[in-house]
């Protein structure tokens, strides 16, 4: 194109020269001056409108490929989505009875969260945890997936699930990030009576009765408690090539038509705790809990108790009834500081006549430096009839996204 333009005015040039009369040599050479300074201005104004048409066009296509990679990259394009939380703990306690004490420091759980939309009405969710920061053989910690299911809402209100989910019992089951409550470890009584974190693969149905009224319903993988074992914490199979002779079903319903209340209650039966292996041992679980949080104060409570067959007090004494239940008041100061006391009690082998209920009372603060970023520290005083008790300092922090 520039060419053919420059070719043009030479033309020109040429042709007014030849009809007009000859001239000199010195005109011819001063004509030739100046054609060739019109020349090199052409050129010059030329090369800057090519510029200025390139950039142009540069910056279009930087536009355009902005816009692309934003329609597929923005939250509201975006099907998949991330998230996770951690928590490190120090632990300072001395055991009651003088025989030792523990301080460690322990990067206790990291954990990632997937998910992903399919449609409007089915979803996938995923948690991927290590826990003690290091896992392999000989190693402290594990590699655990906690959820991995399939969600599909084929009703209004209605939904069902199928894959490996977090059974709906307790208060922390289900909702354990750590900026979520107070104290830097889970209380005792969901941990060694429930026992959180208890997940299974299974499939399972929820929704809403009426307003403020919804119930869960799952049939799912049970424990499995061997011989030698009685304590529920040691029969989660955690789905891992999990005996499934003798399956569960749990159900809930909770209560959450009063603006900050909420009351439930769960119960879990299984058949069979020893998956067809010896003596068949069945086993019912009941669990209710309140949370109330009016303004800054809150209250949880919960109770929980297991009744197992008979035979099972052949492995040990009393552990047919292993109950438990805690109170715990907390008020937030302001938006960054939460203060909490929390008693709670725990009893693997109740049904014996013997005292061997464990109680322990929990003081303590928790510091958020963001809402999902919280610092916590307490003091644990623990007490049973053998002198066992660890009393001491708990420190730790936490985050979730």
């Amino acid at each position: 194109m520039k060419k053919q333009v420059l070719a043009t005015l030479i033309g020109l040039n040429l042709t007014a020269i030849a009809q007009a009369a000859t001239p000199t040599a010195e005109e011819m050479w001063t004509i030739i001056q100046q054609q060739q300074d019109e020349i090199s201005t052409l050129k010059n104004q030329l090369t800057a409108n090519a510029s200025r048409l390139t950039e142009t066009e540069i910056v279009a296509e930087a536009t355009i490929s902005a816009v692309e990679r934003i329609s597929t990259t923005s939250p509201a394009a975006s099907k998949t989505t991330f998230g996770g939380y951690g928590e490190l703990h120090y632990n300072n306690l001395e055991n009651d009875d003088g025989s030792g004490y523990t301080d460690a420091i322990d990067f206790h759980r990291f954990v990632i969260f997937t998910g992903h939309q399919f449609s409007d009405d089915v979803r996938f969710f995923s948690e991927l945890e290590v826990e003690h920061s290091i896992a392999g053989e000989g190693k402290v910690g594990e590699v655990e997936l906690e959820q991995a299911y399939v969600e599909w809402d084929f009703a209004g209100n209605h939904s069902a699930k199928a894959g490996l989910f977090l059974l709906p019992i307790g208060i922390i089951n289900e909702t354990h990030e750590p900026n979520t409550f107070y104290g830097t470890e889970r209380n005792t009584v969901e941990k060694n009576i429930i026992p959180a974190t208890w997940w299974e693969g299974g499939a399972a149905i929820n929704g809403e009765i009426s307003e403020g009224l919804s119930y869960d319903f799952a049939a799912h993988s049970g424990l499995y408690i061997p011989d030698g074992k009685y304590k529920p914490r040691d029969g989660r199979q955690k789905v891992g090539k999990a005996k499934a002779d003798d399956i569960a079903f749990t159900g809930r319903l909770k209560y959450t038509a009063i603006p900050g209340l909420e009351l439930a209650t769960s119960v879990q039966r299984q058949n069979n705790v020893r998956q067809g292996e010896g003596e068949s041992i069945s086993a019912t679980l009941v669990e209710t809990h309140l949370a109330w949080k009016k303004d800054d104060f809150q209250l949880r409570a919960l109770y929980a108790t297991w009744d197992f067959d008979d035979a099972i007090n052949a492995t040990k004494v009393g552990a047919d009834e292993q109950t438990g239940f805690y109170v715990e008041p907390s008020y937030k100061i302001s938006d960054k500081f939460g203060l909490f006391a929390r008693f709670s009690e725990y009893d693997n082998t109740a049904g014996s006549a013997a005292d061997s209920a464990i109680e322990q009372f929990d003081i303590g603060i928790n510091y958020w430096l963001h809402p999902n970023v919280v610092f916590k520290i307490d003091y644990q005083n623990q007490d049973n009839e053998s002198g066992s008790g660890k009393d001491g300092i708990n420190i730790g922090v936490g985050y979730s996204y």
